[in-house]
Parts: structure tokens; C-alpha cells; sequence
């Protein structure tokens, strides 16, 4: 029962998944840009992110451990992927705000 609440595997495959889908649906110029500037394509990106954690967060319950597992494995792939670390920042607050 307690170990239920260590397992965050789903959490960070999900989280690395959701950064996947974000880098697959914006250009790599675009991913550089700010939240707070006005992108269509960006917009609809994180609206379909937002679609998509809405439909974990049904599927799983997610305890804090498992919380900051998703967003660190979010988090880890941005920055893998070559992202600014003040953008992948922004996202990954944006992202706990919506957990």
C-alpha cells in the first residue's frame, strides 16, 4: 500500500511524454520564445497539454512525490532536447500550477 504511493513510473513516463508532444508541436525557434508572448502555435499546443494532463490526473492519482516526479521528468527532457533552462523554467512552473 505505501509502496503505491512511491511508484511514480506512469508519473514520469507521462512527464517525459508530455514534453515530447510540446517539442513535436512547436519548431525549435518557436520552443525559444517566451510564454508570455503572444504565439498562436504555442497556444495550441499547451491547450492540447492541458487536455492531456487533465486526462492523466483522471487516470492517476497523483500524490505529491508523484507530482514532482512528472514535472522533473518534463523538466529533464526539455533540457535535454536544447531548450533555454529559463523557458523549460517557465513551462515547468506553468505546468505545476496546472497539477
Amino acid at each position: 500500500m505505501i509502496f503505491g504511493w512511491f511508484n511514480a513510473k506512469e508519473s514520469k513516463n507521462f512527464g517525459a511524454s508530455l514534453a515530447d508532444y510540446y517539442l513535436s508541436g512547436m519548431k525549435f525557434d518557436q520552443v525559444k520564445r517566451s510564454l508570455k508572448q503572444n504565439d498562436k502555435k504555442q497556444k495550441e499546443v499547451l491547450i492540447q497539454v492541458v487536455s492531456r494532463v487533465e486526462s492523466f490526473k483522471d487516470r492517476e492519482k497523483l500524490n505529491i512525490y508523484k507530482k514532482a516526479q512528472l514535472c522533473n521528468a518534463f523538466k529533464w527532457r526539455l533540457l535535454e532536447a536544447g531548450v533555454e533552462r529559463s523557458h523549460v523554467d517557465e513551462l515547468t512552473a506553468w505546468l505545476v500550477r496546472g497539477l
